[in-house]
């Protein structure tokens, strides 16, 4: 590892530990040259997941995507951002476990909407009706009868 102050490669590891709730190991290291620390992050290089959009154009997975329409489903709502970062952590598991490097995006979808179920009925159905294109009340009547039904 090169040096970020004097660009040597004469450097060690002096503390390593994991980053909790993720895949990743933080590392201090010390130049032997200048004497200076620097901290270093390892993860796990994956092959990347592509997703297919509706329009069938392909983009690399965003997790910050997933993340966004969770908040704002859950906005004003008693969910915690650590609910919510367990929910996606959980979705993105499931992906990235998964044999397949594309996906769609409605798979992605039905994943958010069957974790927001159970964390909170009111986001599910905020998320629901902008997913699924709710067109109009009926549609949107549906879906809760749906819920109650269950």
């Amino acid at each position: 590892m090169r040096c970020p102050f004097c660009n040597q490669d004469n450097t060690r590891v002096v503390d390593s530990r994991p980053i909790e709730d993720s895949n990743a190991i933080r590392r201090r290291r010390m130049c032997d040259v200048c004497g200076r620390r620097f901290t270093t992050y390892e993860k796990v290089e994956t092959i990347p997941l592509i997703v297919i959009k509706k329009d069938m154009n392909r983009e690399q997975y965003d997790r910050s995507k997933i993340e966004t329409g969770i908040l704002r489903a859950c906005h004003k709502r008693p969910v915690s951002a650590e609910k919510i970062n367990e929910m996606v952590n959980k979705v993105e598991t499931e992906l990235f476990n998964g044999e397949e490097r594309e996906i769609p995006s409605s798979v992605i979808g039905e994943k958010v909407m069957h974790y927001l179920k159970d964390l909170d009925q009111v986001a599910y159905v905020r998320f629901a009706s902008i997913y699924r294109e709710f067109k109009d009340v009926n549609t949107f009547m549906d879906e809760l009868k749906k819920m109650l039904d269950k």
